[in-house]
């Protein structure tokens, strides 16, 4: 499946000679082990065609089991959320909590017999165009602890890094001068620490709503900074799954019409938010979902926090001090800890040397349903913006084009032998 052979370079003294190492991928290699990456290797495997996972973490899914909060559950029905043929066990919840996904996604790299290189971070790919082929060269940890150097060749290349690799910290004046305690969301379990404490929670996206409810819950008192327009929809309605319905209505009526639809409903069930400091975008939530990736907030009980007080909603940020933190409205308010739901990015353009297929900012350029293969070999899973169902989605397509060249190659490379072979036989 793989052959290994040291990487022979005069320059090198003989100890740095046998810590390199290059690696021929007979198939593609798989950059990341998350829902997207363990997606295409299970499509891969139904096919029989061999390949390699790399991981920089030392699990599966690392987002979901190093930087999440407890709390955490699919915003979706599960329905929605799971892989390629691989449904959820019939008794978990409509809503699977953190570790019940984590659960799921072990069981489907074990069905699929799926085992990712861990801790082997990649510092670049590139396209050999000489030779037609990938070089992806990546630092693994060794059992003694030292570094080794790989350098792995191969046909194809698939970035299953996803949207949300690296965490966004931007910037604020006097952040420096602050003094208390900071963390990015990421970072953050519970509220179980912050009992008693004043918490300013930068941003009102699902993680912003959820960790404010979350040090509600706890006994803190959390202040939401809300600097920019969103939509909150509610979760369910009458019982429903808001997003099943979103899918219903789009089958029948366009899509500004589902928005106004959706809209009416959320004015129904949640009332008018503006009096509580949220104001909604003028683009409805599935249309600026569509243009900008934003994804309107499922309200799991956030709102009524609010309403009652107990998580104060303020605008955006002018600067920080000593404990305390000034508003753009003028208003000070005396602070323990800050807490920055702001998001995360790619993190693609500081190892794939290539920018055709993916933008300066890790997304691949062509919208859905069209970004998932590039030229050369080189493809995308879990750039969608459509969460899980849009990644699996792709993986389908990405295993499906890979096994198609795949096997053809392997049926030219048996054709070319035989006749070697029949020559061979034709010189006696």
């Amino acid at each position: 499946m793989m052959h290994n052979s040291a990487c022979h370079s005069q320059s090198l003294d003989q100890n740095e000679l046998f810590s390199r190492r290059c690696v021929w991928v007979n198939g593609p290699v798989i950059v990341g082990a998350g829902p997207s990456g363990l997606a295409v290797g299970a499509g891969l495997k139904d096919q029989g065609v061999p390949f390699i996972i790399l991981e920089r973490a030392d699990c599966i899914a690392s987002l979901w089991q190093k930087r999440t909060y407890d709390r955490l559950k699919l915003h979706l029905p599960k329905q929605f959320c799971q892989l390629p043929n691989f449904p959820f066990p019939e008794d978990f919840p409509e809503y699977p909590s953190k570790n019940h996904f984590i659960k799921y996604l072990e069981s489907y790299a074990q069905h699929f017999d799926i085992n990712p290189n861990f801790n082997e971070t990649v510092q670049s790919a590139k396209y050999d165009e000489t030779f037609g082929l990938w070089r992806v060269k990546t630092i693994a940890a060794s059992g003694s602890g030292s570094a080794v150097e790989v350098e792995y060749i191969c046909r194809w290349l698939v970035v299953a890094t996803g949207e949300n690799s690296e965490k966004v910290v931007p910037e604020f004046e006097g952040l420096e001068d602050f003094g208390g305690h900071i963390m990015h969301a990421c970072d953050y379990r519970s509220g179980v620490a912050y009992r008693g404490k004043n918490v300013l929670v930068v941003g009102c996206g699902n993680s912003g709503m959820e960790v404010s409810l979350d040090l509600c819950n706890h006994d803190a008192s959390p202040s939401m900074v809300v600097r920019s327009s969103v939509h909150v929809l509610p979760r369910e309605i009458l019982g429903k799954s808001t997003f099943e319905l979103a899918i219903f209505l789009m089958k029948w009526v366009p899509l500004w019409l589902t928005d106004k639809i959706l809209l009416i409903l959320a004015w129904i069930f949640l009332g008018n938010l503006e009096k509580y400091g949220i104001k909604r975008p003028s683009t409805g939530p599935l249309q600026l979902k569509h243009n900008s990736g934003k994804t309107p907030v499922l309200d799991i009980g956030a709102l009524q926090k609010i309403r009652s007080g107990e998580i104060k909603v303020v605008p955006g940020i002018k600067r920080f001090s000593h404990g305390r933190v000034e508003l753009v409205n003028g208003q000070n308010l005396v602070i323990d800890s800050v807490i920055l739901a702001t998001g995360y990015c790619s993190n693609v353009p500081s190892w794939l040397k290539e920018n055709e297929f993916f933008s300066g900012d890790g997304i691949p350029r062509n919208p859905f349903p069209n970004g998932w293969k590039g030229k050369a070999g080189l493809y995308a899973v879990g750039f969608t913006r459509r969460g899980l169902s849009g990644a699996s989605l792709d993986a389908i397509g990405v295993s499906q084009d890979i096994a198609k060249s795949w096997k053809e190659e392997t049926k030219q490379k048996r054709k070319s032998v035989a006749a070697r072979h029949r020559r061979c036989i034709s010189h006696f």
